[in-house]
């Protein structure tokens, strides 16, 4: 934090004694009640390790419960190198405590001294209030599946910044109306040359965390919760109605967390990075398509886990990381996320080599970047930078003295375009007090910063830049060496640069013209594909006809056939009858042949005896 002059670990030491720590780990009742027991407990083990180093201690018995939970907290920090347990311990108690160091006689910081600027003779008309510029609105509330969200929001009018009258220097402006309590780590957006300020954190209390515009409505995504287990909650504000509702999302949000980043690109917001419940450092990257309302989680090779830290888009493509810090650094460093590809990289970069820092704010004015603020655990960040995302040039574009608002931490900046200026707006922060002062900037129009780049190259520190990044026509990024001893670029060179565009943009035309020439003969293959189709189609229809009456045919074949089966069947009972019918007769006429056999027999030994056949026989 950038909250006082003290560096580590004088800094570490202070805040010990004032949460009651003494030698040896030795703990003051009275000062320790004041916190939570698990804040209390976590402040020991991070005590005991940053003075003492791992737990080696054996584990206390089992009838001493304090003395075992201790054990387990200090036990449970590992191996944690003992600058972590100072700064994780100090960012504790300011989070538990913010006020803690100005309650330290010996330690206390010096009154903050404001900053020499071109302040406006007349109210430059500035005015922070409700969302209808008269008053300010009383809370209201939507509940949705049994939640609530309460908001009273306030906003700031941007009229009369054309009382900035200097270019590129830091300007308080006047306002009126009341005030948004003083804050730090809040969001801030324009929504209707409207700058709404939301959530943050004042004495100690998470009032909510970071809004994204989009439309006429703007989010507020993710946020501090104590519960390891919550997930990510989306909130949408309505500014007409100056009211909040929850939306329903799908997909796998993301663990709550905070000091992330969160990016609007195109219909999507990309959130990477921050920092969990159990203070646990996160680099992991997630999508919410804003159309769909779908968390997708993207498994890329991320930079290191961080928190704090500052995003920005450039060309609807390219995700670009800079900062942020660790429980115990702070980092300098860039990385960019090409978000086709879904590759990271980190770039050469060109210019002033910009200091770690935290907690520091950013906005995109075209293809700039600007940085403002931050903190490097020794004192907050005086120097107002830009970043050109074209070239990755990084330029210094003012800078502050003293402990003012301007060189704190969790600032909220925002732009504003007024009578074609470009203004950068600055609103809270925290560097030793809790800041709600508004600040302006007035840009220079540029078209890009090579001047000051060749300012910086001119005064002895380099003479040859190191290869640049710029996107090629292909959407890639590509290096190139740019030689840049001199001062300035001659005209023929110029001349030479501009014969080489041509050549290179006669290059492109033609290259263009057999893409559109193949794309041309494609069209034609395909019409003729499509006619060949069409007929194929038509012989396959008459195919399925002719099939189809053979089917019939086959079918009615199939009928007879079963038919005439039926039929034969039937001649052959026939046959089997007339064939019994032949045997019975043939029985009967065989029978009939023995019985007149059997008759003369017995007439011809009747005349034999002397006895007369019977006539009624014969």
């Amino acid at each position: 934090m950038a909250s006082s002059g003290l560096a580590y670990p004088d800094r570490f030491y202070a805040a010990a004694a004032y949460a009651g720590f003494g030698a040896g780990g030795a703990t003051s009742s009275s000062a320790i009640s004041r916190f939570q027991n698990d804040v209390a407990l976590l402040l020991y083990g991070l005590y005991q390790q940053a003075t003492v180093g791992p737990c080696n201690v054996p584990k206390p018995r089992a009838w001493n419960p304090v003395e075992q939970s201790k054990w387990t907290s200090w036990h449970g920090l590992g191996s944690m190198p003992s600058a972590e347990a100072m700064r994780l311990f100090v960012k504790i108690l300011e989070e538990e405590d913010p006020g803690w160091y100005s309650r330290v006689p010996e330690f206390n910081p010096e009154p903050v001294v404001d900053i020499e600027m071109h302040k406006p003779k007349e109210d430059p008309k500035v005015i922070l209030a409700s969302t209808n510029g008269t008053s300010v609105p009383e809370p209201k509330t939507i509940s949705e599946n049994g939640s609530s969200v309460e908001t009273q929001d306030k906003v700031v009018i941007l009229e009369g910044l054309s009382a900035v009258s200097v270019h590129e220097e830091w300007t308080p402006l006047s306002v009126n109306g009341q005030r948004p309590k003083p804050r730090y780590e809040h969001g801030a957006t324009v929504v209707q040359d409207k700058m709404y300020i939301f959530g943050g954190n004042h004495n100690g209390r998470y009032l909510s965390d970071l809004q994204i515009s989009w439309g006429n409505k703007f989010f507020s995504v993710a946020g501090h919760t104590k519960d390891p287990s919550e997930n990510i909650t989306v909130k949408e504000f309505d500014p007409h109605t100056c009211t909040w509702s929850i939306v329903k999302t799908y997909g796998k949000p993301p663990v709550s967390r905070g000091g992330q980043s969160v990016t609007l690109v195109g219909t999507t917001l990309v959130l990477f990075g921050g920092e969990d419940a159990k203070r646990c450092l996160l680099n992991d990257l997630h999508i919410l398509d804003l159309e769909t309302m779908t968390w997708d989680d993207v498994d890329a090779c991320t930079p290191p886990p961080r928190s704090d830290h500052a995003a920005a888009c450039h060309a609807d493509r390219y995700l670009l990381i800079f900062g942020g810090g660790s429980h115990a650094t702070c980092f300098n460093d860039l990385h960019v996320l090409d978000l086709q590809t879904m590759e990271w990289s980190r770039p050469k970069q060109q210019g002033l080599a910009p200091s770690p820092r935290a907690g520091h704010a950013g906005a995109t004015v075209g293809e700039n970047w600007y940085i403002v603020g931050g903190g490097n655990n020794k004192s907050g960040v005086s120097e107002t930078l830009v970043l050109n995302m074209s070239t990755l040039t990084w330029s210094v574009v003012s800078s502050v003295e003293g402990r003012v608002p301007l060189a704190s931490e969790g600032m909220t900046l925002v732009h504003s375009n007024y009578n074609g200026d470009d203004y950068l707006i600055s609103f809270g922060g925290y560097n030793g007090r809790y800041s709600n002062e508004v600040f302006a900037l007035k840009l220079t129009l540029k078209s890009d910063l090579q001047s000051k780049t060749k300012e910086h190259a001119s005064d002895g520190t380099s003479s040859v830049l190191e290869p640049e990044v710029e996107l090629s026509h292909d959407g890639k990024i590509r290096e190139i060496a740019m030689d840049s001893a001199d001062s300035d670029l001659k005209k023929d060179d110029a001349n030479e640069l501009l014969v080489a565009l041509k050549a290179e943009k006669e290059e492109l035309e033609a290259a263009l013209n057999r893409e559109q020439v193949q794309t041309i003969q494609l069209k034609e293959e395909i019409a003729e594909a499509e006619a060949r189709n069409a007929e194929l189609t038509k012989e396959l229809q008459t195919v399925r006809g002719q099939l189809a009456a053979e089917q019939s045919r086959c079918f009615k074949l199939e009928v007879d056939v079963a038919e005439l089966r039926q039929k034969l069947q039937s001649m052959d009972a026939l046959e089997r009858e007339v064939e019994l019918l032949r045997r019975q007769k043939a029985a009967s006429e065989q029978a009939a042949l023995e019985a007149k056999q059997r008759q003369s027999s017995s007439g011809m030994w009747g005349w034999l005896v002397g006895t007369p056949p019977d006539k009624s026989e014969s």
